[in-house]
């Protein structure tokens, strides 16, 4: 019997987020995925190293693939070191990536990871999200609520 999934995946150590995707696209659904590492990538997320700032996802002969995400090479792997910014393969199964190719090829939607973390078992995941563009209108319209946001807590702040 399959495990259930949770709706907020457990996320024990980030090692990194990728905030901007946020303010960039509207996000419509996530997922976690594993993600296949060599020793020396794993040791180097381990100290907190890596980014995913550009990188995106993509379905290539029906695998999915991070590219762009920048693990740097491990200060004491010598010549077992890895290549920094690789495309990386993750782990999902067959009906996700089935739903992530027709979300992509006919609804024009983008898969951009949003972290990549550690869960309580020690596994390496990547929080994957399925995502629509913004426009520049409803970028303003994000500056617009997070700026009143902040002045509303000002202003409670203030006079609470």
């Amino acid at each position: 019997m399959a495990r259930p999934v949770h709706p907020e995946f457990d996320k024990k150590k980030i090692v990194a987020e990728n905030r901007r995707a946020r303010f960039e696209y509207f996000i419509e659904e996530k997922y976690e995925a594993g993600i296949v590492l060599t020793g020396t990538e794993v040791k180097s997320l381990r100290f907190g190293e890596g980014s995913i700032a550009e990188s995106y996802a993509e379905v290539k002969g029906g695998e999915v693939w991070l590219v762009n995400s920048n693990v740097p090479e491990f200060s004491h792997g010598n010549r077992f070191n890895h290549v920094p910014k690789r495309p990386r393969k993750l782990l999902l199964k067959e009906r996700q990536i089935a739903k992530f190719t027709g979300a992509v090829e006919r609804k024009g939607m983008t898969l951009v990871p949003l972290s990549i973390y550690f869960n309580s078992r020690g596994r390496a995941k990547v929080e994957l999200a399925l995502c629509k563009g913004k426009n520049v209108a409803d970028k303003r319209a994000t500056m617009k609520d997070r700026d009143w946001k902040r002045d509303k807590a000002r202003i409670m702040k203030d006079h609470g």
